[in-house]
């Protein structure tokens, strides 16, 4: 077993697909008759692109299969450590075999966004001359981090993190493969779990991790990857947590209820776990919006603002970043006056329409009729007096107003308002 760990390329690196069929996940970016289709199809002519999508999705990848697929060349540089000078070299390159020998030339240019705008334009003559077909990757939106000339000149596909099922096939193939861990290692099923869940969909991480996680069990004189492995190889404490499980519920029901109780530390707290053991933002971000509208409502209508904001923002960001908005929103949450009565209200009348408690419309009140309807913006007050809720609904009272933040003003508001309607003064 020691020979596994003799190869100084990493595992992520053998284990690179050789052709298509190897590639894991983007099956709506690679559907048939998308323009990676076209791309990865021998002779369906070259054409730029610039692959859109998080880290460890396969961009590189698919740079690696597209050129091997034409047969053409392929140049690598990152926008990182290459500049002008780098590309200029390359381009004068791929001229030359181009007009002496016919030879295409595939440019990947890793992290496009990196470029200034006057080293994107440098590219431009090459890819419109055809000198080299250019392969562009960015984890950012290339509608703001790449020039439009390049764009106009380019296919843009938008690659999706992988799925959890897609990061352990491409596990266990490692686990088997003869340029992997040839099978000589097993996972113990919470290792596995632990190890797709902390990939968050980079195939890239995945597989770093296996491979740290199977030295660490080959340390130990075993061949059994456990969950200390994982831990041991990330040289950080594994979260024990079950996203499917107890664990899952328990600690969402303690995130919430600590928001709910005011406790921001305890809330924070929690949120970290979550993060930390690989649960999914947009839930996290979602159970925060709930709790805005349920828990929070009117005593501060800005809280829904605040969490719907986190929310679009986890989705933009994406991990690790979103977990800053979601901080934010959790402190501006818990430390915000609580009220349910918009909960209590829209409860109590479900209960009752549920319960057959559904009278006619009155007919002033209808969209065919409307005689005798009042218009309230002819009393001076904006309010007047008429009969809006028919028979026994007119005795219900759903909304009852609390004497707490921004809600504290409708209190009196509700109650000179009712009055009014109800024709009580």
């Amino acid at each position: 077993m020691l020979d596994l760990f003799t190869d100084p390329t990493p595992l992520a690196s053998r284990m690179r697909p050789r052709d298509r069929s190897e590639i894991v996940g983007q099956s709506k970016a690679l559907a048939e008759g998308s323009p990676l289709d076209r791309l990865l199809t021998r002779g369906a002519g070259a054409q730029s692109v610039i692959l859109w999508g998080p880290p460890g999705s396969g961009k590189t990848t698919i740079a690696h299969v597209i050129a091997s697929q034409s047969g053409a060349r392929l140049e690598q540089l990152s926008a990182i450590t290459a500049g002008v000078k780098e590309v200029r070299a390359v381009v004068d390159s791929a001229r030359t075999d181009a007009e002496m020998y016919g030879t295409a030339t595939y440019l990947f240019l890793d992290e496009i966004h990196r470029f200034s705008k006057a080293q994107q334009d440098s590219l431009l003559p090459a890819v419109e001359a055809g000198w080299v077909t250019l392969i562009a990757a960015t984890t950012e939106n290339p509608s703001f981090s790449v020039i439009a000339p390049l764009i106009s000149r380019s296919l843009t596909v938008a690659l999706e993190p992988l799925t959890d099922d897609d990061v352990e096939g491409l596990i266990a193939r490692a686990v088997a493969d003869p340029r992997g861990l040839r099978g000589e290692v097993e996972l113990a099923p919470d290792a596995l779990t632990q190890l797709v869940r902390l990939a968050a969909g980079d195939a890239r991480r995945a597989l770093t991790s296996l491979e740290g996680a199977a030295f660490s069990a080959h340390r130990r004189g075993s061949s059994l990857v456990e969950l200390d492995d994982v831990s041991n190889a990330l040289n950080s404490n594994v979260t024990r947590y079950d996203r499917a499980g107890d664990m899952h519920y328990d600690v969402i029901s303690a995130f919430i209820k600590s928001v709910r109780g005011s406790d921001a530390d305890a809330a924070i707290h929690y949120l970290a776990r979550m993060i930390a053991a690989g649960e999914d933002p947009r839930f996290i971000a979602r159970r925060l919006v709930i709790l805005a509208a349920e828990d929070i409502g009117l005593a501060d209508p800005q809280g829904l603002v605040i969490a719907t904001a986190a929310a679009d923002a986890v989705a933009f960001l994406g991990m690790p970043e979103g977990r800053i908005p979601l901080a934010e929103a959790t402190i501006y949450l818990a430390l915000a006056p609580k009220s349910n009565s918009a909960y209590l209200a829209i409860n109590k009348a479900l209960d009752d329409v549920r319960g057959g408690l559904t009278p006619q419309v009155p007919k002033h009140l209808r969209s065919a009729t409307g005689v005798g309807y009042k218009y309230p913006h002819d009393d001076p007050r904006g309010i007047l007096e008429q009969d809006y809720a028919p028979g026994k609904v007119g005795a219900q009272t759903y909304y009852t107003p609390k004497p707490l933040g921004a809600e504290r003003e409708k209190v009196g508001l509700w109650e000179s308002i009712t009055s009014i309607i109800r024709g009580k003064k």
